[in-house]
């Protein structure tokens, strides 16, 4: 299956994310499909960064977001365009 989740990068107690659409068998940090947003939750606000094109591209196809990145697409008002259901329920 195939996952849009959050890949960690920057240092030690420093952490920004990238918004990454990757196989659900890889790692946290492992190998992925594309990049398609960035996510630094240290900046106040916190900075989100989603290209909605690409991201309405993958949940068509049938990409599950992580509970987290659901969140950020929500919020974002990406989820309510996409044909999947908008609850945290999956």
């Amino acid at each position: 299956m195939v996952k849009i989740r959050l890949r960690r990068v920057g240092r030690k107690h420093r952490p920004s994310y990238r918004v990454v659409v990757a196989d659900s068998r890889s790692p946290r940090d492992g190998a992925f499909i594309e990049i398609i947003g960035h996510y630094d939750p240290l900046t106040d606000p916190a900075t989100v960064d989603i290209n909605e094109e690409q991201a309405l591209k993958w949940l068509n196809c049938g990409a599950q977001p992580t509970d987290t990145v659901r969140s950020l697409l929500r919020q974002l008002g990406i989820m309510g365009k996409s044909g999947q259901r908008v609850s945290d329920q999956s």
